[in-house]
């Protein structure tokens, strides 16, 4: 199938870009074939920004590179082991490549390449909406190469493999995850014989790095509304393959007629009513695994019913491992997750009537800095349908909301220490470190917290004295 792009409107400004008419001239002045191709061509037709921009060059990708960086007046980064070059211009990131064949061995993903033609690229491609490519030379400029009718497949909205998918996928396991992926970020849905072919290849997602699984993962993540990835992921059985505990989720178990809603579901519903209200990858983790624990500490108690004791804290000693299994980063944005999962029932709780000082004060010093974005997961969490009983909820944590802010700013809790530390109380009874001297710190903490006195030092000195001269300590 092909198409000048010229004829539609939507491709106008595309065609004018100064920077492509330079490129597509210094391939016509060296007698070269080049080609737009890949995200960049899709991205016009679907009218999304994209400054990565991926050309096909029949011959060498960089031997043309060297010869576009002389014309261009600037310098190009070469990777002669993929056997492409990159070019930063302006805010635009161009690469170019060879035209190239791929066959692959079956327990790799690496594949072995030979010079090819623009049809043997485009047969290597993933998807049909990804396999088009544009002409850059003067007599076919703006032409579309569309061999797998890749145009009607954005029309229609489908996500589909150029060849057989179960090939394309056992070739590069890593497709399936990227399908899934397109399918969410572009609302498109997955061609059932594709879906299918997902399904029966999921265990050969096995030879992917868990560096380059999570990173399609995170992009599904930051979608308008990632559950639609997360549901396919289950239902395909990839899950399970890299993230079990989110599967160990799912599930009703109903006992003398008392059920419990399923952890699975609630979970991304969770996730999903965080991502209208931020972009935080992050915050968004720790909505995915708020209730990682309830699996381990389901209990079923006649007259209470089903029970999950404990799962804050067990899912916050939980979120490590997983961080470290997933290759997450394992630096502050673990501790945050890890903080907000601890303490996602805290709110809650104080929805419930128990809207003590002491309560509230101990929740600002252990949120600390991530306060607002604690109450920000515990408003998502509130996943019933009712209407009225949701609105009853929030108003109860807007009055939480206000109760917090009052006793923050009247106690002058931000980000705060207790004012006698541990180098005080050494220095003033002339002691080493020892366990004195924590029990000493902590009963200073909590009698400021409990609100016995004022978070003040000098009533903070005197309790210390006093502390002090219980366990037979005196003042230097």
């Amino acid at each position: 199938m092909n198409l000048r792009l010229s004829e539609n409107n939507n491709y106008a400004q595309f065609l004018e870009l100064a920077i492509l008419k330079r490129i597509g001239k210094v391939a016509d002045d060296h007698g070269i074939a080049l080609y737009l191709v890949g995200g960049y061509v899709r991205d016009i037709i679907l009218d999304r920004p994209n400054k990565d921009i991926d050309f096909v060059v029949l011959g060498s990708g960089i031997a043309f590179a060297e010869k576009l960086a002389a014309t261009l007046n600037t310098h190009a980064s070469y990777f002669k082991n993929f056997g492409t070059a990159q070019i930063k211009f302006d805010d635009l990131d161009l690469e170019f490549v060879g035209a190239r064949k791929e066959s692959y061995s079956r327990d790799s993903r690496k594949p072995i390449v030979e010079e090819g033609t623009l049809a043997d690229d485009q047969n290597r491609r993933d998807f049909t909406i990804n396999a088009m490519a544009i002409s850059l030379n003067k007599n076919k400029y703006g032409e579309l190469v569309d061999p797998f009718n890749g145009i009607e497949d954005i029309k229609k909205g489908i996500i589909r493999t150029p060849l057989d998918p179960n090939i394309t996928y056992s070739d590069d396991p890593l497709r399936m995850m990227r399908a899934i992926r397109f399918a969410t970020q572009l609302h498109f849905t997955i061609e059932q014989k594709s879906l299918d072919a997902i399904a029966r290849n999921k265990d050969r997602l096995k030879i992917i790095s868990m560096e380059r699984i999570m990173d399609e993962f995170n992009k599904i993540m930051l979608c308008k509304k990632p559950s639609t990835g997360i549901d396919m992921l289950f239902k395909t059985g990839l899950l399970e393959i890299f993230f079990p505990e989110l599967v160990k989720l799912h599930g009703v178990e109903t006992r003398n007629g008392h059920a419990h809603k399923d952890n699975f579901y609630h979970t991304i519903q969770v996730l999903d009513n965080i991502c209208h209200n931020t972009n935080n990858l992050w915050l968004r983790w720790a909505a995915l695994l708020h209730d990682i624990a309830k699996p381990p500490t389901k209990r079923f108690n006649e007259g209470e019913g089903w029970t999950f004791h404990g799962h804050e804290d067990l899912g916050a000693k939980m979120v490590p491992a997983i961080f470290k299994r997933l290759k997450l980063p394992l630096d502050a944005k673990m501790k945050y997750v890890q903080n907000l999962v601890r303490l996602h029932l805290r709110p809650i709780a104080l929805t419930n009537g128990n809207v003590t000082d002491s309560a509230v004060r101990r929740l600002i010093v252990e949120a600390g800095d991530d306060l607002e974005d604690l109450m920000v997961l515990c408003e998502a969490d509130i996943t019933t349908k009712n209407k009225a009983k949701e609105e009853r909820y929030l108003q109860k944590f807007k009055a939480v909301r206000a109760f917090i802010k009052e006793v923050e700013e009247r106690d002058q809790l931000k980000n705060w220490q207790p004012p006698i530390t541990g180098q005080i109380i050494m220095d003033t009874f002339g002691i080493g470190q020892s366990r004195e001297v924590g029990i000493i710190k902590n009963q200073v903490r909590e009698s400021i917290l409990d609100g016995k006195i004022k978070n003040d030092y000098a009533e903070a000195y005197e309790l210390m004295l006093k502390l002090g001269d219980q366990i037979g300590l005196k003042k230097k």
